[in-house]
């Protein structure tokens, strides 16, 4: 884990700002039911529709808002992710140079092909859902708590018992599908052993089939060649 967190170091910026934008985006979202709220208990209590157009353009404001602190939130989580590809890329191509033949028969281009593709694109992804959910869904599910408490009691006791019940289900998912993904990538560098035989496989029988061919047309050389000389020996040609 140090060692990737190494290629991080480049996008510090990045880094920092992509959670931060995302708890930009989700303050935003939070202040919509307190917005609705007055809305309610004020401007349609009171008849008031100024108040309410009013309003009106201050859930729009806070929805504008928040979807640009979401697209900047994601253009710099996607930068620092494709950054971080791009390093553990250059640095595995690297490292691979530097094996011998021996060691490179043993691993198995397969292997080889799924850490340089698969494996990447699975840290890559990693570090852009990191970025952008790691902060933001704690502060969401924290925050949505507290505003509930602010509107109705009563009603905000549904979240002391869901969220606790929510992470559990989260967690153990995590745990049963974690062996699974080992699995997966197993098999998967047997997928790619498979996908680099079919072609050796087509070659060797296209080159079987032209071996054939090759042949056949010397023989049918040899058998008409040797057949114009004996027609020209009897003044037939």
């Amino acid at each position: 884990m140090k060692t990737l967190l190494a290629y991080l170091k480049g996008y510090k910026k990045e880094s920092i700002l992509a959670p931060l934008f995302k708890m930009l985006e989700a303050s935003f979202e939070l202040f919509v039911p307190l917005v609705m709220a007055a809305i309610i208990d004020v401007g349609i209590a009171n008849q008031d529709k100024p108040y309410i157009v009013k309003m009106c353009f201050v859930l729009i404001a806070l929805g504008i808002i928040g979807l640009v602190c979401s697209i900047t939130a994601q253009y710099f989580a996607a930068k620092a992710a494709t950054g971080v590809g791009t390093g553990i890329r250059h640095g595995l191509f690297e490292h691979i140079q530097k094996f011998t033949f021996t060691e490179m028969d043993q691993l198995g281009t397969s292997t080889l092909i799924t850490r340089m593709t698969s494996d990447i694109n699975q840290i890559q992804s990693g570090v852009n859902l990191v970025l952008r959910l790691f902060l933001r869904s704690p502060f969401i599910v924290f925050g949505a708590m507290i505003m509930a408490f602010t509107v109705d009691v009563k009603a905000a006791l549904v979240f002391v018992v869901t969220i606790p019940l929510l992470s559990l289900i989260v967690f153990g998912i995590m745990l049963v599908t974690m062996p699974m993904y080992k699995k997966v990538q197993a098999d998967l560098d047997q997928v790619h052993l498979f996908a680099d035989a079919v072609p050796d496989k087509r070659a060797d029988n296209a080159m079987r089939k032209a071996r054939t061919y090759a042949q056949s047309s010397l023989m049918l050389r040899r058998r008409w060649g040797w057949r114009t000389v004996k027609w020209q020996r009897c003044g037939m040609i």
